[in-house]
């Protein structure tokens, strides 16, 4: 499948397999939560994570790349899409899944995040587009990071798919 985001072809390898990519799809869908995707990329022993604006309360947490997935998109184009738009960065191989957590959006319905590891072509230049700046944090380190990031991040250490929470 193919998805067109600023007119470049993306079509990412799919390791991870693309029934399992379909499964946790059709999951949201049945249990009526709107999908967004999350996605580690690591480089030389460090994950990227992107920062907002402070605001003046203080430094807000990092965060993953991610994106809301499009009514009708595959999670494989979400995931391409979302390191594209946010970074500038190719999507070659979702190489697997993290695992997810389910919160509340601002309006009060349930959405679900899932998260994957994936491997790009290169990982510069960065072209941010959403976010005021970026780091490659230590994998070795406690990034500052939400909780259920962290735990996303924990798992991607350990190799192994978190449990939904």
């Amino acid at each position: 499948m193919w998805c067109d985001v600023w007119d470049y072809g993306i079509s990412p390898g799919r390791s991870i397999g693309e029934q399992a990519l379909a499964d946790l799809q059709q999951r949201a869908t049945a249990e009526g939560v709107a999908l967004r995707v999350g996605v580690v990329l690591e480089h030389d022993g460090a994950v990227l994570l992107l920062a907002r604006e402070e605001y003046s309360a203080g430094p807000r947490p990092l965060n993953l790349p991610g994106t809301t997935v499009r009514p009708g998109e595959p999670l494989a184009d979400a995931v391409a899409r979302a390191v594209l738009e946010e970074t500038g960065l190719r999507v070659v191989d979702i190489v697997r899944h993290l695992g997810n957590f389910d919160y509340l959006d601002n309006a009060g319905k349930p959405v679900r995040r899932e998260h994957f590891a994936v491997e790009v072509a290169a990982a510069g230049p960065i072209r941010l587009s959403n976010y005021a700046g970026y780091r490659w944090i230590p994998l070795d380190t406690d990034p500052p990071v939400t909780s259920s990031i962290r735990h996303i991040l924990s798992a991607y250490r350990a190799g192994e798919p978190t449990q939904p929470r």
